[in-house]
């Protein structure tokens, strides 16, 4: 009859357990974009009856040309902002998942690890080589693990970079366009 080894359970337990954690993460982060889409929808609720009453106290056409012109420029901005929101909830998450999933690993390396220096000290004769062999490997893969982690971090953080500048330079055309819009709105109505 063989037994099972203490070491084994503790891994079952450390994987269950991690797996549990990215399901936390995962629903943490479906609760905050249902959150977030709560809001919007009653925000856009409440902005709707308020944009409605407004509406109904105009009183001649140029009036509702410059009206009309200042609804679509917070239109963009407000969706620039929602977006930037839900790539704030998705780029937290994937970051969360990116610790676990960083943890476990270490964790599995350093079982390995050890699990080949057992082997290692167990092993027969003349089995050097294979052991060299194994650990090589192991280093191999550690490196090219680490090198991959390393580019996505950096691809992530030019994405970022990135979204940031686009976002950025939304805002900053809505606002030169408010000018242009509200001229044009006069024009129109004259």
């Amino acid at each position: 009859m063989s037994t099972v080894p203490p070491q084994f359970f503790a891994s079952q337990k450390a994987t269950f357990d991690t797996f549990l954690a990215l399901h936390n993460t995962a629903f943490a982060g479906f609760e905050k974009l249902v959150d977030l889409n709560l809001r919007v929808v009653k925000a856009s609720f409440d902005e709707s009856a308020q944009k409605a009453q407004e509406m109904m106290a105009l009183e001649d056409p140029q009036q509702a040309v410059a009206y009309a012109t200042a609804l679509a420029q917070p239109s963009t901005e407000k969706m620039v902002a929602y977006s930037k929101h839900v790539y704030d909830i998705m780029s937290g998450v994937q970051s969360d998942v990116a610790k676990l999933t960083e943890a476990q690993i270490a964790e599995s390396q350093k079982q390995f690890s050890e699990a080949v220096d057992q082997f290692s000290k167990m092993a027969p004769a003349g089995s050097e080589s294979a052991v060299a062999f194994m650990k090589s490997s192991m280093a191999t893969a550690n490196s090219a693990y680490d090198s991959f982690s390393k580019a996505a971090k950096q691809a992530a953080e030019v994405t970022e970079s990135n979204i940031t500048a686009a976002a950025n330079a939304t805002f900053e055309a809505a606002e030169a366009a408010k000018p242009a819009a509200s001229s044009r709105a006069r024009r129109t109505a004259a």
